[in-house]
């Protein structure tokens, strides 16, 4: 069920003032820290930020997919940074639980991903395995009433801080993702070591590392779905969150093109801003009508998908589009603002960086357009 919509506005209108005014000025300490103050992460959990995609009945806000769309859009006016220390909780470390939990897992877990009180990852990439995610090597060996999980997971979002994992392993020996199961994997059980975070190009404060499992003895309870169902299941997962970081992409690049408007509008050159010359004016009008294109898809897709429409091609679609128009945006960005573009004072940089993730992660854009034309060729058109 939607908000109420006062309540949503309401919600919306806190998010938008707690990103001008709190979290934008400390985006520099974010970036020479490469960590998010924990008391920003104390007041993004008594926003509800952790549960925004969570049921009502397990203490989250219980947001629709466009709802959510809305608010990524809206954290997106800042560092990326910010939105991935709970982005894993809302997205793809939740969603498999939500989709495929049982009553009993979602009660022992949801309440606790919902307030913050646990973090939460998804563990699916591995050294090997990327785009060809139904080839996973982990494995998981039903040993009595447990399973014996040995392998390495790389490049997993909030590794350093996550309490659960929803881990892909391989149970069975069909190729492909057929022999995929998917299961909860707290932290804390026997043989689960993290590795040091990554340094990364960019999006410094949002932590990934290596997750290594070393005949991690998993409750057989823990499993979600059936034996053979964790491919599926991590695709309807990566589905959702293509929408999400979709959004996520239109909210910074609306932000880059209102840096660019304010920069442009007072930085003078040949006697006048140089919001006047027409070439200017011709890179704010290409980052505007794809920024808005990008928008309406995604809205578009976001609705459809909660009105229960297959969405897998409209999400890729979304993906990729939005992710390649935010790079383009940001590249003008950096083009509008000259050689104070390429220095670190004014952000422009920074987010020229930290956009470059977007194209890769929940699949490249290459994966998304094998989406996109498997999709349309099974329609017809």
């Amino acid at each position: 069920m939607a908000l109420d919509p006062e309540v949503f506005d309401t919600l919306i209108d806190t998010i938008r003032r707690f990103v001008s005014e709190r979290l934008r000025p400390l985006e520099g300490e974010v970036e020479a820290a490469d960590a998010i103050p924990a008391e920003v992460i104390d007041e993004m959990k008594a926003l509800g930020l952790f549960g925004l995609s969570i049921s009502e009945d397990y203490g989250g806000l219980g947001l629709t997919m466009l709802e959510e769309c809305r608010v990524a859009i809206e954290l997106g006016r800042t560092t990326p940074a910010f939105r991935s220390s709970f982005g894993t909780n809302v997205g793809i470390g939740s969603q498999g639980l939500v989709m495929a939990g049982t009553p009993e897992q979602k009660a022992q877990w949801l309440p606790r991903i919902a307030s913050g009180e646990i973090v939460t990852s998804f563990a699916l990439t591995e050294p090997d395995v990327g785009s060809d995610s139904g080839a996973v090597k982990t494995r998981a060996v039903k040993d009595g009433d447990v399973y014996r999980l040995t392998g390495t997971k790389r490049f997993i979002t909030n590794a350093d801080k996550a309490e659960l994992f929803t881990v892909m392993a391989r149970t069975g020996d069909e190729p492909g993702g057929r022999g995929v199961s998917a299961f909860l994997v707290p932290r804390d059980l026997p043989g689960v070591s993290i590795g040091e975070p990554e340094k990364k190009m960019g999006q410094k404060g949002a932590r990934v590392a290596d997750v290594v499992y070393d005949d991690t003895p998993v409750p057989a309870a823990n499993r979600l779905g059936a034996e053979g169902e964790g491919f599926r299941i991590a695709m309807q997962v990566l589905d959702r969150g293509r929408l999400h970081i979709s959004a996520v992409c239109v909210g910074v690049a609306e932000r880059l093109i209102a840096d660019c408007v304010a920069y442009a509008s007072e930085r003078k050159q040949f006697g006048k801003p140089i919001a006047e010359h027409q070439l200017i004016q011709a890179m704010l009008a290409d980052s505007k009508t794809e920024a808005l294109a990008a928008k309406a898809l995604v809205l578009e897709t976001a609705a459809a998908k909660d009105a229960g429409q297959n969405t897998t091609m409209e999400a890729a679609a979304a993906k990729y589009f939005a992710s390649e128009m935010v790079g383009r945006v940001a590249d003008r960005a950096v083009q509008i603002f000259g050689g104070a573009g390429y220095i670190a004072d004014y952000g422009i940089e920074r987010l020229y960086r930290d956009v470059r993730l977007f194209r890769i992660y929940e699949g490249t854009s290459q994966i998304q357009q094998l989406i996109i034309a498997r999709e349309t060729l099974k329609r017809g058109g």
